[in-house]
């Protein structure tokens, strides 16, 4: 077999089958396969069982500023424009909020609506008569000495990234019917071979010119392999979701605490079931990098190998009492049978009503972010990550990553097509036209 291509594209979820998609739809680019280790696309971060299956906009976030929400707004568009047109299956349209409770929060979320309003026209600031007509229980038993106010949109949408992965990658097949699609391929390392990459694999070698990885924290491991991204290290932060029964007609976020890096506590309702709702995520830190995949606890510490940089790196993140004290909190809500108890506060904060005996822990519901952690600067670097090296690209893509998998498969096209040089073109115009309502 002849296993050479132009680019190879080593994870299928949701960035990895985007790029596909790209590359497939708007480059000649002919020679192209795409590795999955498990049997199907988006089985790991991109199923919908692992992840807040939200379409982020930068709207209901109140931990994005104004210059990254409208970075996200844009490349959501693209996402939105793209399930509207090809892929309605993936896909729930849900009411959705940002909730500010008490004086201080509510004063905070009407500075932000004066900011944000210009940006987002179609939000509406609503008081406690028209959320309770919306969302009843986020005002019932609630007192009515407590203010609360909400910025609101019918424009939420709940998303399989999953069936997404699926749905791109179809899409590539039918526009180049040469590529290659190896699904239970997983991938042992990448080496340099001369002028090609090769990708060693439980079903043989593969070469190519130009390789992307889209695999999550493992790409950070197949940067390591060849020298790329030394001074990062992963904070794997594991998240989880308690369940209850038609808590909530739609989506409802709350106001993010300062200092802490994770999204604060919400309810979605869940895009298969949507009488379902779901609370959380809570976070953390747990030392594999694939949730429930005891296998990937090797691989985390291949990054970590106890390096003083590493060590110094986690400790000075750990010394703000805010982040410490938010872990050890966070550590107690997988307790059995009184960790529910301890989450249940989050919860009344939109459900005041919601008893204990209502919730429950989402069996094997939740994945893991690869928070990235700069041993030189020995912070978090929050969003997505990118390390680009000699014709080869490694992802490393936590949220938003999905919500920007199409903007974020444009730029790695546009690398792509340098790398190979002058005779690869993309069509980047139409691939605009194509992603417009």
């Amino acid at each position: 077999m002849n296993r050479t291509y132009e680019v190879l594209i080593v994870g299928g979820g949701v960035t990895g089958s985007a790029i596909l998609y790209t590359l497939s739809a708007y480059t000649n680019i002919d020679k192209i396969a795409l590795l999955e280790k498990y049997n199907d696309f988006g089985l790991v971060a991109s199923h919908k069982d692992n992840n807040s299956q939200t379409l982020h906009f930068g709207d209901i976030e109140t931990n994005y500023t104004i210059e990254k929400a409208a970075t996200v707004k844009a490349a959501a568009g693209m996402v939105k424009a793209y399930v509207e047109k090809h892929a309605k299956h993936t896909f729930k349209k849900f009411p959705k909020m940002v909730l500010a409770v008490g004086a201080q929060e509510v004063a905070q979320l009407e500075q932000r609506y004066t900011q944000f309003k210009k940006l987002f026209p179609h939000l509406k600031k609503i008081g406690r008569k028209e959320i309770a007509r919306i969302e009843p229980n986020v005002v019932k038993d609630r007192s009515p000495d407590e203010p609360i106010l909400a910025l609101y949109s019918t424009d939420g949408y709940a998303i399989d990234y999953g069936k997404l992965s699926q749905s791109f990658a179809q899409h590539a097949q039918q526009k180049n019917k040469h590529i290659t699609l190896s699904l239970g391929t997983e991938v042992h390392t990448i080496t340099r071979c001369g002028a090609l990459y090769k990708a060693a694999t439980n079903k043989g070698d593969f070469y190519a010119k130009v390789v992307v990885t889209a695999a999550a924290g493992h790409s950070l491991v197949f940067a390591y392999e060849l020298g790329y991204g030394k001074d990062f290290i992963l904070l794997p932060v594991a998240g989880s979701f308690f369940c209850a029964q038609n808590a909530l007609n739609g989506k409802v976020y709350t106001m993010q605490l300062k200092k802490l890096p994770f999204a604060a506590v919400h309810g979605d309702p869940d895009v298969s079931n949507p009488q379902d709702t779901r609370f959380g995520p809570t976070a953390k830190v747990i030392p594999m990098l694939e949730r429930h995949h005891y296998k990937s606890v090797k691989d985390f510490f291949r990054l970590f190998e106890f390096r003083w940089d590493a060590i110094l790196s986690i400790l000075h993140i750990l010394s703000d009492f805010t982040i410490l004290r938010y872990i050890l909190k966070n550590i107690l809500y997988d307790l059995p049978w009184i960790g529910k108890l301890f989450f249940l506060p989050n919860v009344k904060k939109i459900v005041p009503s919601i008893k204990a005996r209502q919730l429950h822990l989402g069996c094997a519901i939740g994945g893991i972010r690869p928070q990235i952690v700069n041993t030189k600067t020995k912070t978090m670097a929050f969003g997505e990550a990118q390390i680009v090296g000699d014709n080869i690209i490694f992802n490393i893509t936590p949220s938003p990553g999905a919500s920007t998998c199409l903007q974020n498969a444009e730029n790695d096209t546009n690398l792509i097509v340098t790398f190979l040089g002058k005779n690869y073109t993309f069509n980047k115009a139409q691939l605009t036209n194509d992603l417009k309502l």
